[in-house]
């Protein structure tokens, strides 16, 4: 018992889980601008944003990714493609799924352009009140 305790601690967990920079994106459980705000703030956090999806969802990545860069707030940094083994019940047969990874970094006016926002939320939250 005691070996294996010592295995499960020194166990290395790969990049790809523990990036604090990742959004794992599904095209069911929330709406597309959750993703779009929520990779701003990532962005402001950590200077880049990895959107990552499977499947049907790849679509919905994709158009955050262009929003933000269509708005002057992205640059796009790498994107990854590949296809990942995944079983859909217990027992069942392993489905090939695509996957993508998108890498965005900060465009150079990503601050200024964020800051013109707060500033435009502000007025607009001051005139209502």
């Amino acid at each position: 018992m005691e070996g294996i305790t010592e295995a499960v601690n020194n166990l290395n967990i790969t990049d790809s889980f523990n990036k604090k920079n990742r959004i794992q994106v599904s095209n069911t459980k929330k709406p597309l601008f959750f993703y779009v705000n929520l990779a701003k703030r990532y962005m402001q956090q950590h200077n880049d944003v990895e959107l990552s999806a499977l499947g049907m969802a790849i679509a919905t990545v994709v158009t955050i990714a262009e929003i933000l860069k269509n708005n002057g707030l992205a640059v796009e940094k790498k994107i990854m493609t590949s296809t990942v083994d995944m079983r859909e019940d217990a027992g069942g047969r392993p489905i090939q799924k695509a996957k993508i990874e998108i890498l965005l970094g900060k465009s150079e006016k990503f601050d200024e352009l964020m800051a013109a926002a707060q500033e435009e939320a502000a007025l607009e939250y001051e005139e209502q009140n």
